[in-house]
């Protein structure tokens, strides 16, 4: 697969809701999926979790998942579950720019995009091209 897009997501879960991959796996199974659909998840605490290996393509993005990589941040909504909203925690933020700057190395030519570029969804509730430009 030739990586040419990095594309943030959320796993549009309440602010402060920890999730683990293998739930986010469920869910992804539960639609159909092969297995979990992102190929990096960035957990509440900053740490870097790997979902689908990056050799596979994803099953994030309608229309791109033949040459993106998904990459997701767990949260997205506020408290009451259903209103989007960046609830990047500050680990987050590093980890998310510390992860995209390796990808980045690794497929120069690649530019990153926020899913809601390709589909008529906030996520990942903020604009991750505009943030990344500068990577």
């Amino acid at each position: 697969m030739k990586v040419t897009k990095l594309i943030v997501h959320c796993t549009a879960t309440p602010e402060g809701r920890d999730v683990s991959v293998s739930e986010i796996d469920a869910w992804h199974r539960a639609r159909g999926f092969r297995c979990i659909g992102y190929h990096y998840v960035v957990m509440l605490d900053g740490t870097v979790v790997r979902g689908r290996d990056e050799s596979l393509m994803g099953a994030h993005c309608k229309g791109q998942n033949s040459c993106s990589l998904g990459i997701a941040y767990v949260g997205g909504v506020k408290a009451d579950g259903k209103t989007p909203a960046d609830t990047r925690t500050a680990a987050q933020r590093r980890a998310m720019m510390t992860l995209l700057r390796q990808l980045r190395q690794r497929y120069p030519s690649a530019t990153i995009h926020g899913h809601r570029e390709f589909a008529a969804k906030q996520c990942p509730c903020f604009d991750a091209r505009a943030e990344y430009a500068a990577l």
